[in-house]
């Protein structure tokens, strides 16, 4: 899939010309974890960082992780595995 972005919006993000595209690639994939569009690992490869660094860029973006009650019920029955 090819994205057009006009060299005017390009020129106004005032990025290095090299960094845009990945610039580009971590904000759309935080906006679409946000709003639950991605998984965290689909969106941990479209950014093309590591997890812990999206996670990290997640933070900084104030974007809370989606935790459902099964999710918690899987981590309490796996923390009580190594207890």
């Amino acid at each position: 899939m090819t994205l057009e972005i006009s060299e005017e919006v390009v020129t106004a993000m005032r990025l290095p010309r090299q960094e845009v595209t990945a610039e580009l690639m971590k904000e759309l994939a935080v906006g679409l974890y946000a709003r639950e569009v991605l998984s965290l690992g689909k969106a941990v490869e479209m950014a093309g960082i590591g997890r812990r660094a999206f996670e990290a860029l997640l933070a900084k973006r104030h974007v809370v992780r989606p935790y459902d009650m099964a999710e918690l019920d899987t981590d309490l029955a796996w923390a009580s595995k190594g207890a």
